[in-house]
């Protein structure tokens, strides 16, 4: 039964990639497409970051070790959703004109704590790996702790972007609190 957890956590992964292709080529996208795609990808993200930092406690609480061994795949998730989120923006929005998009970096909150949370997530990307664990040893726990500001960064970028509807943003944010909370050990005072 375990065997099939992580092949079946990955398909499960992958069903919003799939959703958001079928709805590319058969048109379902609505009237604002690029906006769709955006917002879709957007959400996964902040979805799979969500579920990254929820195997910690999931752990703690069930004494279960498969959480921890999805962890990492959910956490390159994330950096998959974001990228495309941000291809999204750059490529198909933007059109790869830099010059505008630097200046969104540079005037837009949002864009540029959005940008932020990405840049941050590379270096996470990078050493998923099994051999960066052993080479970077205690450091790698460090680095990947990163994922707790870019965690704050990406609920902060759905705030910032949101101008009226702000209800779906400050759920993603409390969750995240609520999730980091629970990584916290409390300890005990005698």
């Amino acid at each position: 039964m375990i065997k099939y957890f992580k092949p079946s956590v990955f398909i499960l992964s992958i069903i919003p990639f799939v959703l958001i292709v079928y709805k590319i080529f058969y048109n379902k996208l609505g009237p604002e497409p690029v906006k769709e795609i955006t917002h879709f990808t957007g959400e996964w993200t902040l979805i799979f970051i969500c579920l990254t930092l929820a195997m910690t406690p999931l752990k703690r609480f069930t004494n279960l070790i498969i959480w921890i061994k999805i962890r990492r795949m959910l956490g390159l998730f994330v950096f998959f959703y974001a990228t495309l989120h941000l291809f999204t923006y750059v490529g198909i929005d933007y059109r790869f004109e830099w010059q505008p998009i630097f200046d969104d970096v540079v005037k837009k909150k949002y864009v540029f704590i959005g940008f932020a949370a990405w840049l941050l997530l590379i270096p996470l990307a990078t050493t998923s790996s099994q051999k960066m664990i052993k080479i970077l040893k205690q450091n790698w726990k460090k680095l990947h702790k990163l994922i707790y500001v870019i965690a704050v960064f990406g609920s902060l970028h759905y705030i910032w972007l949101s101008k009226t509807i702000f209800f779906k943003p400050l759920i993603y944010s409390l969750i995240i609190i609520l999730l980091l909370l629970l990584r916290l050990r409390f300890k005990k005072t005698t």
